[in-house]
């Protein structure tokens, strides 16, 4: 069985039309990554979960925050690495600015001896569509042109 994640892919309207919000990963590896580095919030989670609900706890996780509005589904993503990615997306004008994520550990330098802990998302921002193209992890821009078809039929 693939590993799976859940995430949400928050969005709102102005007047620059539509924008998504963009987590950028935590840590010392993601650290001068940014074009293809952004993220929707999302995490793992196991066969007894329900992945709408691994999708809410992981976003309130690395974001700091529950997420509100009303969840539409966006379907799965299989990843380059086999991973399968569900999603969900809501309209809601949340406070990137506000971003309090969760942290984990690892050795830092590599084989150094040391442990290190760092946030989960070291910050999230709201992009046009296009700018999204550019900054999402490839695997993951399909959910993009889904948010899409879905806003434009509403």
């Amino acid at each position: 069985m693939p590993k799976q994640a859940a995430g949400i892919l928050m969005y709102r309207r102005g007047g620059s039309g539509l924008e998504v919000l963009l987590a950028h990963p935590g840590g010392p590896l993601w650290a001068r990554k940014d074009a293809g580095a952004w993220t929707l919030p999302k995490g793992q989670f196991t066969d007894g979960e329900l992945p709408l609900d691994a999708a809410r706890r992981e976003f309130e996780e690395e974001m700091g925050t529950a997420p509100t509005g009303t969840f539409q589904p966006l379907g799965t993503v299989k990843q380059p690495s086999g991973k399968v990615i569900h999603a969900w997306a809501a309209e809601s004008d949340f406070d990137a600015s506000a971003v309090k994520s969760n942290l984990f550990s690892m050795e830092w330098p590599p084989r150094s001896g040391r442990t290190g802990e760092f946030p989960e998302v070291d910050r999230a921002g709201w992009f046009s569509i296009e700018e999204a193209r550019d900054k999402i992890i490839k695997g993951q821009a399909p959910f993009l042109e889904r948010l899409l078809e879905i806003t434009t039929n509403e």
